[in-house]
């Protein structure tokens, strides 16, 4: 079954009216034919926000910016993956959270971060709470969804379990940062991640300055099929870049070259337990 996928490349819009934003690329996706539309990380909010903002302005799941942009979506027949600042029910630092809102209006599925990216002299874990648990797959009338946000694309283990449970697409919000190899880094590990688990993968990188852009669908064979600005350019240029999905080529890819039943998992197992314990190597190590 072939369906099409929106990629709503964006930053944070100068009047912070996110809700209008949503509308407008909501409107420019349906137009364009798309059954999909994902939004990058740290969608509801601003990159830039103190502590105390960030926990004040945490919202659960259920709250209203949830409520108005699944509204926004089913109004135009979508859904949609978006990100949101969830409140701690527990009283702690919030989460990073990934929402997914049908074309009915509903919440069908939502995941917390679990990796967080304390790394390069940035610790997301003294502002977040890690998520503890992977996301069930996400089924809708024309694909199989895996969620992950951007820090998870760099650990190859989710990937996999999402395509064992049946996932034919991995969407990946994100705000990647620019640095050294950074835009290089996100295009590689978004194709290794299709390559490796043979189903279509979708990046969608906050725009603005700072971040590479370039938000792209990677095709089980590992072929750039849509890409956004960036890369050469300093920042992230805003847009909605649109591609079509045939899922029959993850059926084809798979019959063709059938790694996921040559897994050898009784041979991973101990090999696994046997490391987990190895802590990191020291700081400044490369």
């Amino acid at each position: 079954m072939a369906y099409t996928i929106g990629l709503a490349q964006s930053g944070y819009p100068e009047d912070g009216d996110v809700r209008a934003q949503a509308r407008a690329y909501a409107q420019r996706a349906a137009e364009a034919g798309c059954q999909l539309v994902v939004f990058p990380e740290n969608f509801m909010w601003p990159h830039k926000l103190s502590l105390e903002e960030l926990i004040a302005l945490a919202e659960p799941v259920d709250g209203p910016f949830v409520e108005d942009v699944a509204a926004i979506m089913a109004e135009h027949g979508l859904w949609a993956v978006f990100t949101m600042n969830e409140r701690n029910p527990e009283g702690g630092l919030p989460f990073n959270t990934a929402v997914v809102s049908g074309p009915d209006g509903q919440v069908h599925a939502s995941y917390r971060k679990c990796h967080l990216y304390d790394a390069l002299g940035v610790r997301e874990s003294d502002r977040l709470t890690a998520g503890a648990q992977l996301p069930e797959p996400v089924k809708t009338p024309f694909c199989t969804i895996g969620l992950q946000i951007c820090y998870d694309l760099r650990f190859a283990e989710p990937a996999r379990v999402a395509a064992l449970a049946g996932c034919d697409l991995l969407v990946y919000p994100a705000a990647w940062h620019v640095g050294r190899c950074k835009p290089e880094q996100w295009e590689t590990l978004l194709r290794a991640r299709a390559i490796e688990n043979e189903l279509f993968v979708a990046g969608t990188c906050r725009s603005g300055k700072g971040f590479v852009g370039r938000s792209l669908v990677a095709d089980p064979m590992g072929r750039v099929l849509a890409q956004g600005e960036g890369g050469t350019k300093p920042d992230g240029i805003e847009s909605l870049v649109v591609c079509e999905v045939d899922n029959e080529v993850v059926d084809r890819t798979r019959e063709n070259m059938p790694i996921l039943g040559h897994r050898r998992p009784e041979l991973y197992g101990p090999l696994v337990a046997e490391v987990a314990h190895v802590s990191s190597r020291p700081a400044g190590l490369e």
